[in-house]
Order: structure tokens, then C-alpha cells, then sequence
């Protein structure tokens, strides 16, 4: 699907300014769908929505349909009558421009079962009963998340909280084990179906604000789903699995120029065979709740639908692999004739395949275009806007880059000097100059992140690849959000023609 010309800003919520620790779905991200409307752009992306695990990388999460509690927005649980004003009276003292997730964690938490225990005594009629109608539609994921959920919990207190760690019966899901535990945990799988609800209610209000705003959300979906995820669980014939439950084998990509021993994921891979003998139903299931979410959605390692890597799950490294066949366009068809035309951005990046060009040509999918690339080898690189197509999304950088004030202040001589002369700078703007380079190309769709845009060096980069702890940090203090900026962007905005045609 081919998008009008436009501009957008990458930015996830947890990046928000808010006295919780962690940015949430309140006052500051309306405020910023303000300075999006007012900057002139349409476009909001975020990463994915998912309930974070272990390392908090929302490429990691505990399902592929379930929103992030950490997300919900305790000032609106006020509003709304789910949590009462002295709840929240006093905060702890969490760093402003920074997360500290092990803080943060238990804090909210605690704030969100006081949320559920004060809706089990004080909650209204109507929201009871639009409680009971969201865990009767979502019921398809939701009853098997909230039981993952639960027995998680209960199982990191006993045993161990893997999955497959836990007593046989239940991790094979046997009937009178799920019964049983079912019945044992009934009121915590109750909270995490309650915690959905809150997560829903709050997210999709405020995607109607930005929609009503004229600004569509952009969102992000991970091909491939974490091990210890109620999705894996719930459905392991989709998987390949040993009669333990562990991987057989496991996803990642092969050694390339940046890592000499490729980049081993370990996520679970699919049983495509299996999934088509069943017509996809778990993808569309999977994708229809990402149009839920968003109005466009980014599809990370699109080039694993054409041929995926393969490494033997006793492998420590990715360098032992093996190229295995996709579902390729068979998937896509039967994804079109289920849901219809497909808004999807291919995230093309990486060791790219005329065979994966052909697959995401076929279905008239916008590739990405990352600035940052264009300067680091070949001279005539894909990456430079002059070799773009009109048919694809370009980015100052990603969540996985550089911000370009670090990225330049790293650069080489000569890379710094390729810069100098392809733009006609001398670099003491280097971030806007990049803005400036996306927003005047071809591109149908340019994307600055929130970093560039306030002109910060690596230490608000918000992911280091590789690196297992101290990244999705990053968070943003209120006076860094200024009119200055939304201006500046707008000027260029106009200038470049990205303008939404309606303002």
C-alpha cells in the first residue's frame, strides 16, 4: 500500500515526561499529540505496545496481543473513578529524564492491584459491565494471557517462572491442570484481564484523540514472538518445540560486516506448515489486533518471510545456520483476503535479497531508508536520498540508531567530510540538516525521531543492539517539548510539501 506524502515523529510512550517513573498513556502523551498537530505532522510511530519481560525490550514480550500495565496512566485511573486521590498523594522521587525500571516496576504494580481492589468494592454499573464485554470479545487471547500471567506469578515465587519450567501437567496444558489452576488463581487472572481493560480503554482513547487530531498512530510488530510468552504457550503446535517445551531450534540472523558471529535472538521459529494448514488464523488474529492499535503498522525483520535464518538452539553463537524457505507471498494473500488491503511498512533493513525486494514489491510495501546508513562506505549508496524511491519510509534514525548528534560526533573523517560536502554543511546543526534531508526527499513518508528533534547526543539513544541491560531508558523533562521546535519542524514541513492536505 502505497501512503501520501507525509511526516512523522518516532516516539515511544515510555519516553514521556510524568512524576511515575515511566511515561504513560496521561496528560504528556496528549500534550504531545498537540505538538505533533501543531508541528504540522500525521504520523505518531511508537514501538511495539507489548507487556515487557525480562530485559524490558518491547521486542520481548510476555504476548503479542496484550498491552503494557505499565503504560496505564494512574492520574486517569483517578479521573476515572479506578483508583483513589490519595493513592497517588505521595510518588516516590524517580529520576526525571531517565527509567529505572526495577523501581518503577513494583511501584506501579502495587498502584494498579489497588486499582483493581478499589473496582471490586467502589467500581460503577457501567464499568462492570464494559469489563465483562472487553474479556468476552478479547477472550480468544485474553483468558490464555491472563492464566500465562498468573501461573507466572505464582510460579516465580515457587518454582521458577518459565514456562516450561513449571510442573508438566500445566505446561502442557492438560485439562484438569488448567481447570485447577484456573479455579486456584481466579481472582489474580481476574486483575491481569482488569489491567487489559484499563490498558485498552486508555490507548484507544487516546489514538481516537490523535486520529481526531488528523494524526495516525504508526505502529510495530516483531515477526517473530518470545519464548516464554503466552503465545508459545498457548499454542505450541505453531512452534518448534522439544518434548520438554524448549526450542528446537531458534531465530537470528547469520555473521555479517558488524558481528562476526551473527546475531542469535533465540526466539522460537514457526511451523509455517502448520500455520497455513490452519489459514493463518493465528496471524490474522495477531494482525487484526495491531489495526486495533494503530492505524499503519511496521513490520521488524520483513525479510524473514522470504527465508529466516535458522541455528540449532544448542548453538551459543548464530554462526552455525541455515537459510530456511518463508511463507513468502502465499502468507501476505491469505493475510489480504482476510483483512483487505494491507498498511503495512516492510523493515527491509539488513542482508536484503532480490527475492525479498521482489516480495515486498509484489505487494506494494514501502521499504525503509535509514540517513545514517548513506554515509559509511559506498559512495553511491542506496541509502542516499538520491536513490530513493517515491515508494518507501525514510528515517533520520531508529530506535536501534545512533541519535545523528552522536552518530556524526562518532563518525569518521571521512565520513564527516562525504556528509559536509553531500549536504552542503559545515555540521553545527547536523541533527536538523539530517530533518531537513529526509523531509526534502522523494520518500512518500519521512520520520524524524524525538531525540533529533531536541538535538541530543547518545546519551538519550534509546536501544544499544547487543548490549542485555540499560537500554529503553530515555525519557524526556516537559521543557524540552517546546513551540520552537513544533515550528521549526512545520516550516520544513510546508516547505518540503508534507503538509496533511486537510490542514
Amino acid at each position: 500500500m502505497r501512503f501520501s506524502r507525509s511526516a512523522g515523529v518516532l516516539a515511544h510512550p515510555t519516553s514521556f515526561p510524568s512524576r511515575y517513573g515511566i511515561g504513560d498513556l496521561g496528560g504528556a502523551a496528549y500534550h504531545f499529540v498537540d505538538f505533533l498537530d501543531k508541528a504540522g505532522q500525521s504520523l505518531w510511530q511508537i514501538l511495539p505496545l507489548g507487556p515487557t519481560g525480562y530485559g524490558d525490550s518491547p521486542y520481548q514480550c510476555f504476548s503479542a496481543f496484550a498491552g503494557n500495565p505499565l503504560l496505564i496512566s494512574p492520574d486517569k485511573l483517578v479521573q476515572e473513578g479506578y483508583l483513589p486521590a490519595q493513592a497517588v498523594a505521595e510518588v516516590p522521587p524517580f529520576p526525571a529524564n531517565t527509567i529505572d525500571f526495577g523501581w518503577i516496576i513494583d511501584y506501579k504494580y502495587d498502584l494498579l492491584r489497588q486499582a483493581y481492589a478499589h473496582f471490586q468494592v467502589y467500581g460503577l454499573g457501567e464499568q462492570r459491565d464494559a469489563f465483562v464485554a472487553f474479556c468476552e470479545e478479547q477472550s480468544a487471547w485474553l483468558d490464555d494471557y491472563a492464566l500465562f500471567m498468573a501461573l507466572k506469578n505464582y510460579h516465580v515465587e515457587h518454582e521458577g517462572g518459565v514456562w516450561n519450567t513449571w510442573p508438566n501437567e500445566i505446561a502442557h496444558r492438560e485439562p484438569e491442570a488448567m481447570a485447577v489452576w484456573s479455579d486456584k488463581l481466579a481472582d489474580v487472572v481476574r486483575t491481569y484481564k482488569f489491567w487489559q481493560f484499563l490498558f485498552f480503554n486508555q490507548w484507544l482513547d487516546l489514538k481516537t484523540y490523535a486520529n481526531d487530531h488528523g494524526i495516525q498512530i504508526v505502529g510495530d510488530i516483531p515477526i517473530f514472538v518470545a519464548f516464554d510468552s503466552a503465545d508459545v504457550w498457548a499454542n505450541p503446535r505453531l512452534f518448534y518445540l522439544e518434548e520438554d517445551g524448549s526450542p528446537t531450534v531458534v531465530a537470528g540472523v547469520p555473521p555479517d560486516y558488524f558481528s562476526v558471529t551473527g546475531q542469535r535472538w533465540g526466539n522460537p521459529l514457526y511451523r509455517w506448515n502448520e500455520m497455513a494448514d490452519n489459514d493463518y488464523t493465528w496471524w490474522t488474529r495477531r494482525l487484526q489486533m495491531c489495526f486495533v492499535q494503530a492505524d499503519i503498522v511496521r513490520i521488524d525483520h520483513f525479510r524473514g518471510f522470504d527465508a529466516y535464518w535458522e541455528i540449532p538452539a544448542s548453538e551459543e553463537t548464530a554462526v552455525i545456520g541455515k537459510w530456511i524457505k518463508g511463507p513468502g507471498q502465499a502468507f501476505f494473500s491469505a493475510m489480504e483476503e482476510q483483512l483487505g488491503t494491507l498498511p503495512l511498512i516492510a523493515e527491509d533493513l539488513g542482508l536484503i535479497t532480490p527475492e525479498v525486494e521482489a516480495l515486498r514489491d509484489r505487494f506494494d510495501f514501502p521499504g525503509m531508508k535509514i540517513l545514517q546508513f548513506a554515509f559509511g562506505g559506498e559512495r553511491n549508496s542506496d541509502f542516499l536520498p538520491h536513490n530513493f524511491t517515491q515508494n518507501c519510509v525514510v528515517y533520520t534514525g531508529t530506535h536501534d540508531n545512533e541519535t545523528v548528534t552522536g552518530w556524526f560526533q562518532n563518525a569518521s573523517d571521512d565520513e564527516r567530510d562525504h556528509i559536509r560536502r553531500y549536504m552542503a554543511i559545515d555540521g553545527r546543526n547536523i541533527a536538523w540538516d539530517m530533518i531537513r534531508l529526509a523531509y526534502a526527499s522523494v520518500a512518500n513518508t519521512a520520520v524524524a525521531t524525538l531525540q533529533d528533534l531536541m538535538e541530543l547526543d547518545n546519551v538519550a539513544r534509546m536501544n544499544f543492539p547487543g548490549k542485555p541491560s540499560g537500554n529503553w531508558q530515555w525519557r524526556y523533562t516537559p521543557d524540552r517539548l517546546t513551540d520552537e521546535i513544533a515550528y521549526r519542524l512545520r516550516d520544513i514541513t510546508v516547505l518540503y510539501g508534507r503538509l496533511p492536505i486537510t490542514d
